[in-house]
């Protein structure tokens, strides 16, 4: 049974599809067209706050321009280069640095003095990339085996988690619960390395991982492919064991403090809080991704064993 997507119109009432399914008393928020949004300038991040790289990060780094170069003619899987500016242009690595960047690798122009701190002082020659532990699916390809592995799939989005045991955990928590991949932003988060592998325990080999351009473009394709979009927020009115799960979910979790930006939160369906009767004010997000999970497939359980007694 398919739920109806809200319409905008001035009275901010729904005009739901037939046959009609209501999983609150609560109305859904409006979707929000962003093409009637200003453009908003580029954010432009400063070299000195890039996070530092952990010690199992820096073993993943490979420098030099012969290493770095055949890695890019091998179209080995990168999740960064770093490269300073005359070297970016240079006729040998131009080409390969833009076919690397359509492919997901974050392209970074530094000085030697940058480059000497990742390298800790080794002969990097102008360049330096760091090899990704695994392989990113297409967020295409990740929507098309989810519906092809259950009629009801669900999808975990990671919005800005930068901690990689944070990430690492909530990978392991919803490939045990049952979830059928996790999105991650290219920008500003966590990749997979090889600290996020370690703390998934071995999730990483049977759980799609889709790395996108852009979270916001990514939850607009997933709503496109029949997804329901649920943002967690602990300002958020509506309890999450208040939401009816009937379609395919994703569950938006943001990073514990600053929690969802709001450019996300307006393309999410509906915002849903855990309620929380202690003087803890929010949940980490591993922990927060286990408790929303559980509530979805609790709820799915619960059907199963109404529909076959």
């Amino acid at each position: 049974m398919t739920k109806a997507r809200p319409s905008h119109n001035n009275h901010g009432k729904s005009k739901p599809r037939k046959p009609q399914r209501s999983y609150s008393s609560a109305k859904k928020p409006h979707r929000q067209s962003t093409s009637s949004r200003p453009p908003q300038k580029p954010r432009i991040r400063s070299k000195d706050k890039e996070p530092a790289q952990s010690e199992e990060e820096q073993g993943d780094l490979i420098y030099g321009r012969h290493s770095v170069l055949s890695a890019l003619e091998h179209q080995r899987s990168l999740n960064r280069v770093w490269v300073v500016s005359r070297l970016r242009y240079d006729p040998r690595f131009h080409s390969l640095l833009n076919q690397a960047k359509s492919q997901g690798t974050i392209i970074d122009e530094v000085d030697h003095r940058r480059l000497n701190q990742l390298t800790q002082q080794a002969t990097h020659q102008g360049i330096a990339a760091q090899v990704a532990a695994y392989e990113y699916l297409d967020i295409s390809t990740l929507i098309e085996q989810a519906n092809a592995a259950t009629p009801k799939p669900v999808i975990i989005a990671a919005d800005s988690i930068t901690d990689p045991h944070n990430l690492g955990a909530m990978i392991r928590t919803a490939e045990a619960l049952g979830a059928q991949g996790v999105i991650i932003p290219q920008r500003r988060a966590a990749g997979i390395t090889s600290v996020v592998a370690k703390v998934a325990t071995g999730a990483l080999e049977t759980l799609a991982i889709a790395r996108v351009v852009n979270l916001n473009q990514g939850l607009e394709q997933l709503k496109k492919a029949g997804f329901w979009i649920y943002g967690l927020s602990t300002s958020a009115p509506q309890s999450i064991h208040t939401v009816t799960f009937t379609e395919p979910t994703v569950l938006v979790i943001g990073a514990e403090g600053p929690g969802l930006s709001v450019s996300t939160q307006h393309h999410c369906d509906q915002m849903v809080s855990i309620p929380l009767q202690g003087k803890t004010a929010s949940l980490n997000a591993s922990v927060a991704t286990g408790m929303a999970l559980y509530e979805v497939y609790r709820q799915r359980w619960v059907e199963t064993l109404h529909l076959h007694p």
